[in-house]
C-alpha cells in the first residue's frame, strides 16, 4: 500500500534546519512554518501494520521524535501509539508503542535560546515524555500553535483510564486465530506428570466431576478448592501429602496469610523431596501463635517418605524476606515459623527486598541507561553531553563515576540475591534430598520467583518451550501472582486501579534528558491511582532477567532464546493477549478470558512454525543429552550483568545486535538442517536401490536355479535316450538321431529292410503307452507275428494308419521290464 499523493506530498515538506540549536545537543530544529496543516487529515486507515480489530483514534502530523531526531506522524490507536517515519508508512519500533505497556507520561514546554545567527527568537519546543515499562522513554516533540499535544493527551487519558478489564484490546480483538485452550486442562496435566501418571490426560468432564483427584504413593490432588472457597487466589487443584485429609487442610488454611496454606509445587520423581509453597504464618507480634494442624501439614512433607526411606529428611523453611522484615510483619499478625515448632525443621531468611525496593531499582536503571545509553530521550549521546567528543569530558574516573551508577541502582544486586536463593533451594534438594518450603509476606511475589526458578534448575522438562509455559501457567498465573496490579491495568474491581499520571506543563531549560529534570507542579493523579502506583512492581520482569542471567551460564542447556524471552516478554506487557490478565485464576474464570481473547502461546507457537529449529526462538546451541539433570551454578558463577537483548534495545541498539556468534551459528544450523534433509533424501534413494537389486538378485537366483534344473534335466535326457539307443539296438534296430531331433531307426530282416521315422516331438511319442489289442499293420516288422499282433514286450507296438508309418510308440514300464545289461552304460 503506498500513501496517498497529498499526504506524501506533505510529507515531503518537512526538512530539517541545517544548524543546531545551543543547549540542546544534536536536536535539529523542525521549520515548523513549511507544514501543510490543511492536509493532515489524510486517512491511514488502511495501514499495512494495523492489526486486527485495531483502529485508528487520533493522528497528530509533523511530529519529532527527539530521541532519534526523526519526523513523522504520530497515530493513537485503541492498542498502541504508532510512530511512522516521514515519507513512509513503516512503524519505527523506537516511537511505537502499546497503551498498556505506558508507566506514565508527561507534558513538558521547553524554552530555546536564540541562535545567535539568527535574528528572531525559536519558538519554545512543546514536548511529550512517555515512561515506558519496557526500559524506553520516548519524547515526542509538536508543531508550536496546533494544539495537537493537548489533543493527544486527552485521547491518551480516555483510552489509558479504563472502566473495566472488559474494555482492553485483548476483548476487542477477541480469540481470532489464536484460541485459547482451557488453562485448566494444562495444570492437571503437569500435576499428572509430576505424580507420574503422565499417561492420564486432562478433560472438561475430568474438571467437572472431579475424577481429577488421583495420587500416588505420597501425594495427591485434591478439589478442595474446586470452587475457590478455600483459598480465593489458589488454582482450582492442589497437590497435597497423602496422608493429610481436606479437613485437616482447611484448618491448616486459617493459620496462613490470605489463606494461602502450604501445598506442593514441584516434586523430586527419584527422591519424592518437594518444593512447597505458601504465605507467612499468623504468628503474632510475640511469635507465640501456633497452629497443629499447619505443623502437622509442614510435617509431612518429610514424614510421607519414611517409610521407606528410614528417618524422616530434613525440612527447610526458606523465608524470602530479610529478617527484620519478617519480625516487623509480625505487629500486623505475620511474622515467621520458629523451627523448635516444625520437625527436622531449619529456618533460613534469603534478604530479598519487597515489591517497593524493586520498582525504585528498576525506575533508576531505567534512568541510567537513559542517561549513559548511545541513544537518549534528549537526542543527546552520552558521549557528547558533558561536552567536546570524548565521554565523560575524557576525565577516566568520571567515567567510573558514571558506570558505578549502575551499581546505586541496586537491580543486579537485587537479581544476585535472587539467584543466591535459587542456588541455594535447587542444591538442598538435588544434592540432600531434603524438602524445602518457600514463603514471603503473601506467598505471590518472592515466593513465585524462588520457587519456579527452582524448578526450572532441577527439571530440565521446563527449560524446554513446553516445559516453559506448564512452568509459568502453573506458579505465576495458577497460584496467584496479581499481575493486574503488578503491571498496571484494570481488573474486575470495577473502577481502574493504575492510571497513568500526566504532569501539568512547566517551562525549563532542557539540560540532559527530559526523564531527570524536575517538572514546576505535582502530577495530577485520579484519587484511586495512588493505590495502583504503589503495586506496581515489575516483578515478573525481575523473573525473566533472572532466566537469562542462567541462560547466559548454561547456553546449552535451554531450547529457547533470549529473543524468545524478549518477544514473550513484550507480548505480556502490550495486553494484546489474556493469559496474564486478572490477579488470579478465580478472577480470569469470572472474566471468560479463555473463551473471550486471544492465547499468547498460541501466537508464539504460529511465529515458531514458519522457521522451524532455525526460528529466532530456537537455542542454536540447545543439547537436552548434555543437560538432562539439575543445573546447580556454583556461587562463584552468580554474577549478573545486564541483559543485552531487552536493556539495552533502546539506549544502546547496536549492543544486542552484535552477537554475530549467535547469528553464525543460526546460519551453520539452517546448513546442517539442509545437509541432514539431504543425507535423509540420499539415504531413501540408497534404500530403495538396495531393495531394488536384493530384488534382482532374487530373480537371478531363481533363473540360476531354473538353469541348474534344465542342465540336469538335459542330462537325464541324454542318458535316457542312450538306454533307449542301446535299448533299441539290442533288438537288432538302428537308431539315428539328427542334430535336429529327429530318429530314425532302421531294422533288417534278411534281404528286406524296414526304416522308421519318429516324429520330433519324441516326448509325446515315448511317453504314450499303446493299448494290447492293437494289430501290426507293418507287413515287413520283425516284430510282427504270424498272428499279426506285435513282439514288442509287453504292451508297445507300431502301428501304421493307411500307407504312412505313424511312429514307434513306447511303454517305459515295459523298458525296466526289458533284459538291460550294466554294460549298456558303461562310459562314453
Amino acid at each position: 500500500m503506498t500513501a496517498p499523493r497529498n499526504s506524501s506530498r506533505r510529507l515531503r515538506s518537512l526538512r530539517y534546519s541545517s544548524e543546531k540549536m545551543e543547549g540542546t545537543g544534536s536536536w535539529d530544529v523542525l521549520e515548523w512554518t513549511k507544514l501543510d496543516q490543511a492536509s493532515w487529515s489524510s486517512s491511514y486507515s488502511n495501514l499495512d501494520c494495523l492489526l486486527d480489530s485495531e483502529r485508528i483514534t487520533f493522528e497528530c502530523c509533523g511530529v519529532i521524535l527527539i530521541n532519534t531526531n526523526e519526523a513523522g506522524t504520530l497515530l493513537l490507536t485503541n492498542f498502541r501509539i504508532l510512530f511512522l517515519r516521514e515519507g513512509t508508512r513503516d512503524p519505527l519500533p523506537l516511537g511505537t508503542i502499546p497503551l498498556v505497556a505506558i508507566e506514565k507520561f508527561n507534558k513538558t514546554v521547553q524554552k530555546v535560546q536564540s541562535n545567535r545567527h539568527q535574528s528572531t527568537k525559536n519558538p519554545p519546543k512543546r514536548l511529550l515524555q512517555v515512561t515506558g515499562k519496557d526500559m524506553r522513554i520516548i519524547v515526542y516533540g509538536f508543531p508550536p500553535g496546533t494544539k495537537q499535544r493537548r489533543s493527544l493527551v486527552d485521547a491518551l487519558l480516555r483510552c489509558s483510564n479504563l472502566e473495566r478489564v472488559w474494555d482492553l484490546y485483548a476483548f476487542t480483538c477477541g480469540p481470532s486465530k489464536f484460541g485459547n485452550k482451557n488453562p485448566k486442562e494444562r495444570l492437571l496435566n503437569e500435576y499428572f506428570r509430576l505424580l507420574g501418571k503422565g499417561s492420564l490426560r486432562a478433560s472438561m468432564n475430568m474438571i467437572k466431576d472431579g475424577s481429577f483427584s488421583v495420587s500416588n504413593d505420597c501425594w495427591r490432588i485434591t478439589d478442595l478448592n474446586s470452587n475457590y472457597n478455600l483459598c480465593p487466589t489458589y488454582p482450582f487443584a492442589l497437590m497435597v501429602p497423602k496422608s493429610i485429609s481436606d479437613e485437616e487442610l482447611t484448618q491448616a488454611s486459617t493459620f496462613r496469610a490470605k489463606s494461602r496454606l502450604p501445598v506442593i509445587s514441584w516434586c523430586h520423581p527419584g527422591t519424592g523431596a518437594v518444593i512447597a509453597r505458601s504465605s507467612q504464618p499468623l504468628v503474632g507480634l510475640m511469635m507465640n501463635m501456633r497452629s497443629n494442624f499447619d505443623e502437622k501439614l509442614v510435617a509431612s512433607f518429610c514424614t510421607q517418605l519414611a517409610g521407606h526411606k528410614g528417618a524422616p529428611q530434613k525440612l527447610y523453611i526458606a523465608d524470602a524476606r530479610p529478617r527484620k522484615n519478617a519480625l516487623a510483619n509480625g505487629a500486623m499478625g505475620g511474622g515467621s515459623e520458629s523451627s523448635s515448632n516444625y520437625l527436622q525443621s531449619e529456618i533460613v531468611f534469603f534478604g530479598i527486598d519487597n515489591i517497593h525496593a524493586m520498582r525504585e531499582s528498576f525506575s533508576r536503571l531505567r534512568d541510567y541507561l537513559d542517561m549513559h545509553g548511545t541513544t537518549s530521550s534528549d537526542g543527546t549521546s552520552s558521549f557528547l553531553r558533558h561536552g567536546g567528543w570524548t565521554w565523560g569530558g575524557g576525565n577516566l574516573s568520571s567515567m567510573s563515576a558514571s558506570v558505578s551508577l549502575l551499581g546505586e541502582s541496586g537491580w543486579l544486586s537485587h537479581i544476585q540475591s535472587i539467584l543466591a536463593g535459587v542456588a541455594w533451594i535447587a542444591a538442598r534438594v538435588a544434592m540432600e534430598s531434603a524438602s524445602v518450603l518457600v514463603h514471603c509476606s503473601d506467598g505471590w511475589d518472592r515466593t513465585t520467583q524462588l520457587v519456579s526458578l527452582a524448578c526450572l534448575l532441577l527439571d530440565p522438562y521446563y527449560r524446554t518451550f513446553a516445559g516453559f509455559q506448564a512452568l509459568v501457567e502453573k506458579d505465576w498465573l495458577a497460584f496467584g501472582h496479581p499481575f493486574s496490579d503488578r503491571i498496571g491495568m484494570p481488573n474486575v474491581a470495577g473502577s481502574g486501579s493504575f492510571e497513568l499520571p500526566i504532569q501539568s506543563s512547566s517551562a525549563s531549560s532542557f539540560p540532559s534528558s527530559p526523564v531527570r529534570q524536575t517538572s514546576g507542579s505535582a502530577a495530577t493523579q485520579s484519587p484511586g491511582s495512588s493505590h495502583g502506583l504503589n503495586n506496581y512492581s515489575p516483578i515478573f520482569l525481575q523473573w525473566v532477567d533472572c532466566v537469562s542471567q542462567l541462560m547466559r551460564m548454561y547456553p546449552c542447556a535451554f531450547e529457547f532464546s533470549p529473543t524468545f524471552l524478549v518477544d514473550f516478554t513484550d507480548c505480556l506487557l502490550s495486553c494484546r493477549f489474556g493469559n496474564f490478565l486478572c490477579n488470579s485464576e478465580k478472577e480470569r474464570q469470572e472474566c471468560r478470558i479463555t473463551e473471550s481473547s486471544g492465547c499468547l502461546w498460541a501466537y508464539l507457537t504460529d511465529l515458531r512454525s514458519f522457521g522451524g529449529t532455525s526460528h529466532a526462538h530456537c537455542n542454536p546451541l540447545y543439547d537436552p543429552s548434555r543437560y538432562n539433570g539439575a543445573l546447580l551454578p556454583p556461587a562463584a558463577a552468580l554474577a549478573p550483568t545486564l541483559w543485552p537483548q531487552f536493556h539495552l534495545r533502546w539506549a544502546c541498539p547496536v549492543e544486542p545486535d552484535a552477537s554475530e556468534t549467535e547469528v553464525q551459528c543460526r546460519a551453520m544450523s539452517v546448513k546442517h538442517l539442509e545437509m541432514k534433509k539431504g543425507k535423509e533424501e540420499a539415504e531413501r534413494k540408497v534404500d530403495a536401490l538396495s531393495s531394488t537389486v536384493e530384488s534382482l538378485s532374487e530373480e537371478l537366483r531363481k533363473e540360476r536355479n531354473i538353469s541348474r534344473a534344465a542342465k540336469e534335466s538335459a542330462k537325464r535326457a541324454i542318458k535316457e535316450r542312450g538306454v533307449i539307443s542301446r535299448a533299441v539296438q539290442s533288438l537288432g534296430c538302428k537308431v539315428n538321431f539328427t542334430r535336429s531331433g529327429d530318429c530314425t531307426v532302421e531294422v533288417e530282416d534278411g534281404p528286406q529292410k524296414c526304416s522308421h521315422s519318429i516324429p520330433h516331438d519324441v516326448s509325446e511319442s515315448i511317453s504314450s503307452s499303446v493299448s494290447e489289442d492293437k494289430v501290426c499293420e507293418a507287413l515287413l516288422c520283425p516284430l510282427r507275428a504270424r498272428e499279426g499282433t506285435c513282439r514288442w514286450p509287453d504292451a508297445g507296438c507300431c502301428a501304421q494308419n493307411g500307407s504312412q508309418f505313424v511312429g514307434l510308440k513306447a511303454n517305459f514300464e515295459a523298458f525296466e521290464k526289458l533284459s538291460i545289461y550294466d554294460s549298456y552304460f558303461t562310459a562314453e
